[in-house]
């Protein structure tokens, strides 16, 4: 090997990665051990190839080596092979060169289990990992486990020599092509199991395409594939995981006998060598087992797998959503048997967006790749499944190109307690799955609302027992409705308005918002986008139990689902009751003028400000806080100003209800909120009152029958 230009080729290959859009991240870096290791991973792309031995070299500050398969080192690519520490498979040296670098510490390796990319992801065949290849499929490769466990056979009758024959040492170490002793005696050799996902797995035509195309003439249809996938993915963008497992100590496997046998130099007896073949068989479906266990889930595997299992050919898309939803919700929060599984950022959020808006786009895309494939087509709000385009073989070289979708199906399909918990989803009937979100949803709400309060006290007790807990009014129509409480509030400010909904037969969700009902120490902790998503929870909980959703609020409740009916245009229709347009529409009493509000903020950020809450005159005494946080404020402000486009944007029937007396947000506020608002069904109704949360309290009788008479209206 070449070190130095090795180090030199290092740099550009960084330069490289800079470039290409890709994300990388890294996990489980506490799991690399120091000593001697051989990195065991999967194998889909050359990206492996050329950029990890560097991250490798960087995490262990040591050079790190590759095998590749012997076909590719010709012309050019085999020179910048050995450049990035890349040696042939059919090297006659491989073994000894290995070895030797891992017994002297001077290197670690990486070597791919399955022995040459994977582009099917297809490594599970009848209960056994089998690798598809052009000359029949095979069981991976135990080559790194042979080589690990010589490395430490080597180590160990080293130093057993060292001790009870000294004399044999330094022709022990001419042999084995180690300098000193010193570089042995150091730490044991692991195989440290590693894992790659890929998201999103996309092919296309691209500039890498254009420019190979001018300078090969009559390319491989395998290099045409490669190049349009992985190409594909570096220059449009690729979330990359990389995820270090915990090491597997090769010491554990040798036995005692191997020790004491006659010390050969870098060949063992055919005896010893039938031995170690069938341990290392054992090491490598080890290794295999951790490898996949690493994959890191993403939205696409949920999707991909629940077209494989589904029972029928027709599928309706809210259901095939619903399912997704439910089983991303429940992996997210570490369902038992299921906590172990690695997930992609993407899962470690809320998820209700993919029952709403799917403002991230995880359906839309996926979708789209699966129409284009001919994996499903549309038929109204159903979808019509090819079942062969999700389980028929793949071709080798054209698969990530033709049907990526059963490529990513594949890759889901060795993580076993995520298969039997997506097929139990895909045949679950449809009213059960409904009931079982909605069970989910009004569950999760009440126990996060439990969890606030442990952490950070509650209104009760200061005697105001359940105030803040969110519920559920049970109706006998077929519509619900969400409500949401004001800023400072929580749900008991909307309870005279939910009953006589109820009373009226609607299902009601009373939604908390969080940082309410708690204390303000947590509200001041909180950001608006997590208001959003409790207002978009209280819609999937409610869509789940009903056919038709309204939704509606007070102050911020109502501004909340404004925004949500913007988006999500299944929604029935939307009231909302004193909205604000923006900071400004609030009194000085209550909220304080935004050059102040700026004033107390950077007073804050240099720590001189000590109004991080202000007073607060409250509406209602026994449900709102006394403390107003400057956080919560900005918070507040910052999610008005996200909206002010979106009013546009809402075609459902709409109600605002305003007093012309508000004490605490200006009419003329709410009135541009009304002006704004793009549905030809809209109502303003103004009514003579010095009242601001109008539900509850003096004259609210009359507010209630217009809400309900709006709701019975739709």
């Amino acid at each position: 090997m070449n070190k130095s230009a090795y180090l030199t080729t290092g740099l550009a290959i960084k330069a490289l990665s800079r470039l290409s859009k890709a994300d990388i991240l890294v996990h489980g870096k506490e799991n690399i051990p120091p000593g001697p290791i051989i990195f065991v991973m999967n194998h889909f792309t050359r990206i492996e190839t050329i950029l990890l031995p560097n991250y490798i070299s960087d995490l262990t500050g040591k050079p790190g080596y590759s095998l590749a398969a012997a076909s590719l080192f010709k012309g050019g690519l085999g020179k910048f092979f050995d450049l990035v520490g890349v040696i042939s498979t059919a090297d006659p040296k491989r073994d000894a060169l290995i070895v030797q670098s891992l017994l002297g510490q001077q290197a670690n390796w990486i070597i791919f289990p399955e022995g040459s990319m994977v582009k099917t992801k297809k490594i599970v065949e009848g209960g056994k990992y089998m690798i598809a290849h052009p000359d029949g499929a095979h069981e991976p490769h135990t080559g790194a486990a042979v080589l690990a466990l010589k490395a430490e056979l080597f180590r160990r009758q080293l130093m057993k020599a060292r001790a009870e024959s000294p004399e044999k040492v330094g022709g022990m170490l001419d042999i084995l092509g180690v300098k000193t002793f010193h570089e042995v005696a150091g730490e044991p050799t692991t195989i440290v199991p590693v894992n790659l996902t890929y998201y999103p797995i996309r092919a296309a035509e691209n500039i890498a395409l254009s420019i190979a195309s001018k300078l090969v003439k009559d390319m491989p249809e395998r290099v045409i594939e490669e190049i349009m996938t992985e190409g594909t993915m570096l220059l449009s963008g690729v979330d990359l995981d990389i995820r270090f497992g915990p090491p597997i100590h090769i010491s554990e496997y040798l036995h005692d006998s191997w020790i004491n046998t006659e010390f050969n130099g870098l060949t063992v007896s055919p005896e010893l060598k039938k031995d170690m073949k069938a341990t290392a068989y054992s090491v490598m479906q080890r290794y295999m087992d951790a490898i996949y266990s690493l994959t890191t889930v993403n939205h696409e595997h949920l999707f991909a797998s629940f077209l494989r299992f589904y029972p029928f050919k027709r599928i309706l898309e809210r259901e095939f959503k619903r399912r997704v939803f439910y089983a991303a919700s429940l992996i997210s929060d570490g369902e038992k048997g299921l906590e172990t599984i690695a997930l992609h950022k993407s899962l470690k959020k809320n998820q209700a967006h993919l029952l709403t808006d799917d403002r991230y786009k995880k359906y839309k895309n996926f979708l789209k790749l699966a129409i284009e494939k001919g994996v499903v087509k549309r038929d109204g709000d159903y979808l019509i499944r090819d079942r062969a385009k999700i389980s028929a073989p793949l071709s080798l070289h054209r698969g990530r190109i033709n049907n990526p979708v059963e490529v990513i199906a594949n890759e889901a399909e060795p993580l076993k307690a995520l298969q039997s918990f997506m097929k139990s989803i895909a045949w679950q009937p449809n009213t059960l799955m409904s009931h079982l979100v909605a069970r989910y949803m009004l569950r999760r709400d009440k126990a996060r609302y439990e969890s606030d309060c442990k952490k950070y006290g509650s209104l009760e007790a200061e005697g105001k027992k359940k105030l803040g807990r969110p519920f559920l009014l049970r109706g006998y129509r077929n519509t619900g409705v969400v409500l949401v409480h004001s800023y400072l509030s929580q749900p008991r400010e909307v309870m005279a308005l939910a009953r006589a909904l109820r009373n009226k037969g609607f299902w009601v969700y009373g939604q908390r918002l969080p940082g309410h009902g708690t204390s303000a120490e947590d509200l001041a902790g909180r950001k608006y986008k997590e208001w959003i998503e409790a207002v978009e929870n209280g819609y999937v909980l409610m869509s789940s139990y009903c056919r038709e959703v309204v939704v509606g609020g007070v102050g911020l409740g109502g501004s909340l689902c404004l925004d949500l009916a913007a988006r999500v245009k299944g929604i029935k229709g939307v009231f909302a009751v004193s909205p604000a347009f923006s900071l400004k529409n609030y009194s000085t009493e209550f909220m304080p003028g935004r050059d102040v509000l700026n004033r107390i903020l950077n007073k804050l950020k240099r720590g001189e400000a000590q109004e991080k809450y202000l007073a607060f005159a409250q509406v209602n005494g026994h449900i709102n806080y006394v403390a107003n946080p400057v956080e919560g404020i900005r918070e507040l402000g910052e999610f008005l100003e996200s909206i002010e486009k979106s009013y546009t944007n809402i075609s459902q029937p709409v109600l605002i209800i305003q007093a012309d007396g508000n004490p605490v947000v200006s009419p003329k506020g709410s009135g541009k909120v009304f002006g704004r608002i793009g549905s030809s069904q809209k109502e303003f109704s103004l009514l003579s009152s010095d009242q601001h949360i109008l539900v509850n309290g003096k004259g609210s009788t009359r507010v209630l029958e217009k809400i309900i008479l709006f709701v019975q209206g739709l």
